[in-house]
């Protein structure tokens, strides 16, 4: 029997860095939530894998380019990396619904979990997504992952007793 992944999802703003109330559009505005380090070590002794699931709208508004967001997403990288904690992915939707229109990645909707489901063999029904915003469990839901909402900049480690 063939025994399948399980992974914690994680939004970015207002999960792993923090939220500015508007989009992160230079690394010099992008901070990092220390007070994640430990909850995400836990999380990956658990087994579980990490994987990054965040609209980046900004791209599609001009705000900001592909290779700003590469910094930034870099910056995350190395930041965590450094306190032990590696993220398997990162997958962003590059759209806006008022540039591009309806696309499958823009939380609610699913799709940048789906394709973590499937590239990373997990099994939904041992996953989760954890996010700041209702449109984050929206997503999980829609995917089959348990979907756990926390407020922004909320650290991860009071949420960890509901990670089995």
């Amino acid at each position: 029997m063939n025994v399948k992944n399980k992974a914690v999802f994680l939004d970015r703003d207002g999960v792993l860095n923090k939220e500015l109330g508007d989009y992160v559009c230079r690394l010099e505005d992008f901070k990092v939530l220390e007070h994640n380090f430990a909850a995400l070590k836990e999380l990956q002794k658990r087994g579980y894998l990490l994987i990054v699931a965040t609209n980046q709208g900004g791209l599609d508004k001009g705000w900001y380019t592909e290779e700003q967001l590469a910094e930034m997403h870099q910056h995350l990288k190395n930041t965590y990396a450094a306190h032990g904690v590696t993220f398997t992915d990162i997958y962003y939707c590059p759209h806006h619904p008022l540039f591009t229109g309806a696309c499958e990645c823009r939380k609610p909707k699913p799709g940048l979990l789906l394709r973590g489901i499937k590239e990373y063999d997990l099994e939904p029904s041992l996953s989760y997504f954890i996010g700041d915003r209702e449109r984050d469990v929206e997503a999980g839901q829609a995917a089959g992952v348990t979907g756990i909402l926390i407020n922004s900049d909320q650290p991860i480690g009071e949420v960890l007793h509901l990670i089995k």
